[in-house]
């Protein structure tokens, strides 16, 4: 006679938790989490809040602090100007990003997502005090949900939404702000919504995102969404810092029983989770982190409040649901700096240390000086020949630059202008041509590298090089 196969403990993993066996969403109600953890995190996310909305107001030189104009390709970080000719910066400090988050997920799994995430401190911080605020506790909410309209849940419902509407209007008018800037903004503001009809219209497509991510969409963007929470399964180690259930401490799980009513004695045999399930109703994600370690974990510590509460009630010590690492639970050690630890320190560094230099070469005034395409050389007086060139100036600076004049190094020649230079205006480009003429007698090839210096009067902005054709050797 066969025995009755094991049960799965695995199986947890085939579903989550917000999406029942027919496929339909489950929806999900924390109860409002209570700690020092929660206190902490409550306390840097007012400030990364005061950070985020204050930005777009904070200038410099008469600009943006930050600026992330899409649209017409300006960009401007703390204050640097950048232009689609720093594509490559640009495209290195990503790659240096994606490192950096590689890298610290290893060491501290997905810290990031539970104490800096937007959409984390939004949800938890912002949307979810107001929800808690207005409609109660976890039960208050599901009991409300599932009373009859009445005039009190109206009430609480259109007070709610309201709310909610109006922060995500704030939240996509301070999005739209890191886009066109400040200035702008009040201008869609103040101005007859037909003058600015593009902006309205963005403004209002924001809003409607906004707010459906966080009445409706909420912790699936953490789930199904975000590349990052999917990414984690290949980036994590036995080393990581997670927030983890120390089961070898908390297993077999089992209730406190009563001997007498004034005396609690639990069996022996025991481990310290009297099975309260706090952990798994504060949870935003409706996980059970006693599972193990779940991609749906967005490390958010309400779980370690939750159970550090429950276990100083009962006289244990704190520290069942904690920051620790499978190595450290299972084997007593923390080594951070694994093997894969230091491989990746070694790019990142490598990484920042090219980005430092392509800074630090970078010029605030660059030059693009390239000949007319389909024109051939000429031949003038006193047996020059003869090259047109086209010439672009780029001001990456917050200052006008004025007294421009080009200047031929190598090899000796004469540059003479058409037209005249224009003043260059702070943060804008200029274009226009000139004629480099050559000795023929000097010239030993067809083409010829030829080094042009920028200046704005004395001070060198730029050097460039070009070829210069001439006829056959």
């Amino acid at each position: 006679m066969m025995s009755d196969p094991l049960p799965d403990k695995e199986s947890y993993r085939d579903h989550i938790a917000t999406v029942d066996a027919q496929g339909k969403r489950v929806w999900i109600y924390p109860k409002k989490p209570d700690g020092r953890y929660y206190q902490i995190r409550t306390y840097v996310s007012w400030i990364l809040l005061l950070l985020l909305f204050g930005m777009p107001f904070i200038k410099i030189n008469g600009q943006p602090l930050m600026l992330f104009n899409v649209l017409d390709r300006h960009f401007i970080i703390f204050g640097v100007v950048f232009t689609p000719q720093d594509l490559h910066l640009f495209a290195l400090a990503m790659i240096t990003l994606v490192v950096f988050i590689v890298l610290f997920t290893v060491v501290f799994g997905r810290l990031f997502c539970g104490w800096v995430c937007p959409q984390t401190i939004f949800m938890e911080m912002v949307f979810r005090k107001i929800e808690y605020a207005i409609e109660g506790d976890a039960n208050q909410q599901r009991k409300l949900n599932m009373a009859p309209w009445t005039a009190s849940k109206w009430r609480k419902k259109i007070l709610k939404h309201t709310i909610f509407f109006l922060i995500s209007f704030l939240i996509a008018n301070t999005f739209l702000a890191y886009i066109i800037g400040i200035d702008e903004l009040f201008l869609i503001i103040s101005e007859p919504i037909s003058q600015h009809m593009g902006g309205f219209i963005s403004l209002v497509i924001f809003s409607g995102i906004f707010y459906f991510v966080f009445a409706r969409f909420r912790e699936q963007v953490c789930i199904a969404v975000c590349p990052y929470g999917r990414l984690q399964s290949v980036m994590l180690v036995k080393e990581s810092i997670v927030v983890a259930y120390d089961w070898i401490r908390g297993e077999p799980r089992g209730k406190i029983r009563k001997k007498k009513k004034e005396e609690e004695v639990t069996t022996p045999a025991l481990g310290d989770c009297i099975d309260c399930k706090l952990c798994v109703h504060v949870c935003p994600t409706g996980i059970d982190i006693r599972n193990g370690t779940q991609l749906e974990c967005v490390n958010c510590t309400a779980c370690m409040d939750a159970c550090d509460g429950v276990m100083e009630k009962i006289g244990r010590e704190k520290g069942l649901i904690r920051y620790d690492s499978l190595a450290g639970i299972e084997e007593g050690r923390k080594k951070l700096f694994t093997g894969r630890v230091w491989a990746y320190s070694s790019v990142l560094l490598i990484l920042v240390a090219l980005q430092v230099f392509l800074f630090s070469t970078r010029s605030e005034v660059q030059a693009v000086v390239l000949r007319t395409p389909g024109m051939l050389y000429q031949e003038v007086e006193d047996g020059y020949l003869s090259n047109l060139y086209n010439y672009q100036l780029i001001n990456k600076t917050n200052e006008e630059i004025n007294n421009i004049s080009f200047h031929l190094t190598d090899p000796q020649g004469r540059i003479k202008m058409v037209g005249v230079i224009p003043n260059l205006e702070r943060q804008t480009e200029t274009e226009g041509a000139f004629f480099i003429e050559l000795p023929g007698e000097d010239l030993t090839d067809r083409k010829t590298t030829v080094e042009i210096e920028v200046y704005s009067g004395e001070t060198l902005l730029d050097k460039v090089n070009t070829n210069f054709l001439g006829p056959p050797k």
